[in-house]
């Protein structure tokens, strides 16, 4: 190959690998970040997201992942609202596991998940959006059934 088709290669290999880069805030270890907060009697409390929005992501979760800081979480999304249910196979850690409604009400919190236990954890309710926090965080900002979670994949 010439070392003008060469250049030409590595020009379009460039501009494929920046196409498939993500737009955006990104945590350590280059997954994509989305903005959301949770609207509680003290507050809005802001976060910055992963999103869950297919079927492999949704089974790996947050599966063999270290803690998560306070400021972050997973957002899992369904493409309809019916009884949700999480366990925590395979979650070093404990979270919180937040039930969301279409409109970004939440419908219940299972609160400090026991870490690696494969016991149900319903929704209690129909819910899209499954939100994961750092065990306890949903108590340190008062977030109780009924609060508005807002991010785009909800319509208040």
């Amino acid at each position: 190959m010439g070392f003008s088709r060469r250049i030409v290669l590595a020009a379009a290999l460039a501009g494929l690998a920046s196409a498939c880069a993500p737009k955006g805030p990104v945590d350590a270890a280059g997954r994509p970040l989305e903005p959301l907060s949770i609207v509680t009697a003290s507050g809005e409390h802001r976060f910055m997201v992963e999103i869950a929005d297919n079927e492999a992501e949704r089974e790996r979760g947050l599966m063999y992942r270290p803690p998560l800081e306070d400021d972050r979480g997973m957002l899992f999304q369904f493409p309809a609202a019916t009884e949700q249910s999480f366990w925590m196979k395979n979650t070093p850690s404990s979270l919180d596991i937040i039930y969301i409604d279409p409109q970004g009400r939440i419908v219940s919190i299972a609160s400090h998940a026991t870490p690696y236990s494969e016991t149900p954890l319903p929704s209690n309710g129909a819910a899209n959006g499954v939100l994961e926090l750092r065990a306890g965080r949903a108590e340190e900002i008062g977030a109780k059934p009924g609060d508005q979670v807002r991010h785009s994949f909800f319509r208040p």
